[in-house]
Formats: C-alpha cells, sequence, structure tokens
C-alpha cells in the first residue's frame, strides 16, 4: 500500500504520455499571474467573520498524483513527493495531535522509527524568521516520517497510512502544513471604512509563491501543472474535509453553494493549467 500526500493518490489516466527528454516537467506548468475570480461571503455561523474564496482554484480539476506522475519538488527525487523537507508545526495543537498520532506508529508501520518528541523533531528557519520547529529529515533525505516505496508496512507517509489503517481521515493526524496543502488560507483583522471589525479568511490556491522565494526553485510544483488536473471531482469536493477543517461546516455549506452555483452558469476566468 502506498500512502502520502493530501489523499490516497488517484489513478494515473489512461493513455498518460512520456515527456520528450528535450521537455522537463517544469516547462508544462502556467505561470503564477493570470486572471482569478474570488467570491466574498459572511459565515453563516459568525457574522464578524467574511470569507474570501478563490473560485478559479476552488473550480479546478486539480488533484494529487503521488505515485501516479508526480516528480516531485527536487530533481531526481520523485518518490518523496512534496515531502523532500520536514514540516513545521502551526502551534501547540499541533504539535499534540501528531504526538499523539505518532504514539501509534510501530517499527512496522513507520521505517524510520524513532521513539521520543524530541528525537523526530529539530529546529530550523522558516522563512529567515526566528527557527521554528519541525518534524526531522533522514540525512540527506525527506521527512522522517517518509517510507520507502517498498518498505512491508506501506510505502510514504507513515502517518497518513496509520490514519488510514484507523479509519479516520489523515488531517487527524498529520501536521497542519501536510494536509492543508495545497490550500493556502491566510488570515488577519479588517477594519472596514464604517469602523467595524472583522477576521477576513482567504482561501486560496498554494502555489511556488506561497513558499516563499525558494518556492521558485522547486523542481516542480503540482498546482500550476497540467498534469496534475486529473481530479473525477473539483477541488473544493474533493478538499471538503480540509476546507471544513480551515472553516468550518456552515461556511463550507455556503462556500458549496456558491461553488455549484457559479459552475453551473461557467467560469469567466477558469484556471489554465485546467
Amino acid at each position: 500500500m502506498t500512502t502520502s500526500g493530501p489523499r490516497t493518490a488517484a489513478p494515473a489516466p489512461a493513455g498518460r504520455k512520456t515527456l520528450p527528454l528535450t521537455v522537463k516537467p517544469r516547462d508544462l506548468e502556467v505561470g503564477l499571474d493570470f486572471p482569478r475570480e474570488w467570491v466574498e461571503f459572511l459565515d453563516p455561523a459568525d457574522d464578524h467573520h467574511l470569507i474570501r474564496a478563490d473560485l478559479t482554484w476552488l473550480l479546478s480539476r486539480w488533484s494529487c498524483v503521488y505515485g501516479t506522475g508526480c516528480h516531485g519538488i527536487i530533481a531526481d527525487r520523485a518518490v518523496e513527493g512534496c515531502c523532500s523537507h520536514g514540516a513545521f508545526f502551526t502551534d501547540e495543537d499541533d504539535k499534540r495531535r501528531v504526538r499523539a498520532a505518532v504514539k501509534r506508529l510501530t517499527p512496522q508501520t513507520w521505517q524510520h522509527y524513532r521513539k521520543g518528541f524530541k528525537n523526530w523533531t529539530e529546529m530550523d528557519e522558516l522563512h529567515d524568521a526566528e527557527p521554528a520547529l519541525r518534524t526531522a529529515t533522514q540525512e540527506d533525505g525527506p521527512c522522517i516520517f517518509q517510507n520507502d516505496p517498498d518498505f512491508p508496512g506501506g510505502g510514504g507517509c507513515a502517518l497518513h497510512g496509520q490514519a488510514l489503517r484507523d479509519g479516520v481521515h489523515p488531517l487527524e493526524y498529520k501536521p497542519d502544513v501536510c494536509w492543508q496543502l495545497p490550500i493556502r488560507r491566510d488570515q488577519k483583522n479588517v477594519k472596514r471604512p464604517d469602523g467595524t471589525r472583522v477576521l477576513q479568511t482567504s482561501l486560496g490556491e498554494f502555489d511556488r509563491r506561497a513558499w516563499g522565494e525558494g518556492g521558485h526553485d522547486l523542481d516542480w510544483w503540482c498546482t500550476s501543472s497540467p498534469e496534475a488536473r486529473v481530479g473525477r471531482t473539483p477541488v473544493y469536493v474533493s478538499y471538503a474535509a480540509e476546507l471544513i477543517a480551515l472553516i468550518g461546516q456552515p461556511a463550507y455549506d455556503e462556500l458549496a453553494r456558491l461553488c455549484a452555483a457559479r459552475a453551473r452558469k461557467g467560469l469567466v476566468a477558469p484556471h489554465p493549467a485546467g
């Protein structure tokens, strides 16, 4: 069983063509600047919570292609997908949740098994800010939780695989940054012209820029690639669980209604990657 990425990888579409040797996967990616459609609405459960959502992204047919077509973010290391670096923790709740999940792993399910929080975490710099805690990495390799494809306990993310074995969604076990990708959520408090204040949540595509300056150095990134546009359903449907976790059920229900309505009428600015 191979498990990694936001969910179990979708099957490769029939007739996928091999790229000519002169064409690199990155060459197929679309640019970062193109028209997008956005919608704004108040959270039905909180009239002080304004949500902005990128319909161009949420109505696209992006899908995780780990194991079926993912080229990886580092050249010649496709098997690592987007797990070549450790995952930074967002807060104490994130740490506690992952720590509890790790306790469910064994040497039979985690190839690089380590006991103790300090043994599978390490400090590192985050976008030139103060050092922050993240999951450790293997020596000259990917995240410590990444199992090899031929590992008997299952290839890919050990935490993802354990979640599937336990019958829960992987977002219950994986670090926040891992299960949220490639959804980007930005939040800020906004003072409006009439003096009222709202919490503004923006939901969009985690593209190369979202990684910071280093994002432009990634060997390949899936959200810009037509090769990752193989989803049977749009992102707002395939990522329903993640979106609910990010904005709550009432807000998601309204978002889904608006997305469906826009899809029926047709986007003015569809995603150029598909």
